[in-house]
C-alpha cells in the first residue's frame, strides 16, 4: 500500500512540474540564426512537375550555392508532409510547396511562398526558375 501510494505520488508531482505543454518539432525549429532554409515540401505521390521543382531546386542549390551550404548559411530540405506533418502545419501546408525561409540575426524567421512560381516554370522552363529562385536565395543571404 505504502509503495503505491509513493508510486502515485511521483506520477503526480512529475505532471505537475512538466508545465504541461511539450514543443513539437516545427516549435524547437525556432533556434536557428542568420540562416536560409529552402523547404520543398511534397506528399508521397508526386507529379512530374513536382519532381522537377524539386531536382531544379536541389542542383540549384548545391551547384551556386555550394560554400553556404557546406558554411550552414544555406539549407536545402525535401519535406514528406505525410512524415513532418508538424513542420508542414507550422507553414500551413498542405500539398506541394517551395518555401524559402529566411532566420536574420536575431533568430526572427521570415517565410517566402514560391509555389506559384516553382509550379509555372520548374518543368517547362527550368532556366527561368532557376534564376528566380537564385535571385530571391541571393537576396536573403545577403540580408
Amino acid at each position: 500500500m505504502k509503495n503505491e501510494l509513493l508510486i502515485l505520488t511521483l506520477c503526480v508531482g512529475m505532471v505537475a512540474c512538466s508545465g504541461g505543454k511539450t514543443k513539437s518539432v516545427a516549435e524547437n525549429q525556432q533556434t536557428k540564426i542568420d540562416v536560409v532554409e529552402v523547404l520543398y515540401f511534397h506528399g508521397a505521390q508526386r507529379c512530374a512537375t513536382c519532381m522537377a521543382i524539386e531536382k531544379n531546386t536541389k542542383a540549384l542549390v548545391e551547384s551556386t550555392y555550394a560554400e553556404p551550404l557546406k558554411s550552414g548559411k544555406l539549407e536545402f530540405r525535401s519535406v514528406d508532409i505525410t512524415k513532418d506533418e508538424a513542420l508542414a502545419e507550422r507553414y500551413k501546408i498542405s500539398w506541394s510547396s517551395l518555401i524559402l525561409v529566411d532566420y536574420d540575426k536575431s533568430g526572427k524567421e521570415s517565410a517566402t511562398n514560391l509555389t506559384e512560381f516553382a509550379f509555372g516554370n520548374a518543368r517547362n522552363a527550368p532556366d527561368k526558375f532557376k534564376a528566380g529562385l537564385s535571385k530571391r536565395i541571393t537576396e536573403m543571404l545577403n540580408n
